[in-house]
């Protein structure tokens, strides 16, 4: 995982400096409907990375409670799985 991560933001990073060395300037109209395309854009992003954070800081976290010894459902109540189903010819 660690060496994709890596090869993937060396493969970003020479990409971007790619771009800005040999970049052609243009003198283009930025339509509306690209800033919202862009908005999406990073509004993507940001989600994605809350989940992946999330994801990994709970992994973390029961890591370190394992290792400590500290049980998180030590005062939580436990309903029965008990189902009552109540016989419509028995009510009348």
């Amino acid at each position: 995982m660690k060496k994709l991560l890596k090869n993937v933001v060396i493969v970003g990073y020479a990409g971007f400096c790619f771009m800005l060395f040999f970049g052609v300037n243009a003198k283009a109209y930025i339509d509306p409907s690209v800033v919202t395309y862009l908005i999406q854009a990073v509004a993507a992003i940001v989600i994605a990375l809350g989940a992946f954070i999330g994801i990994y800081w709970r992994k973390a976290k029961k890591k370190i409670n394992d290792k400590l010894g500290i049980d998180e459902n030590k005062n939580k109540e436990v309903e029965s799985d008990e189902i009552v189903v109540k016989d419509e010819s028995e009510e009348k």
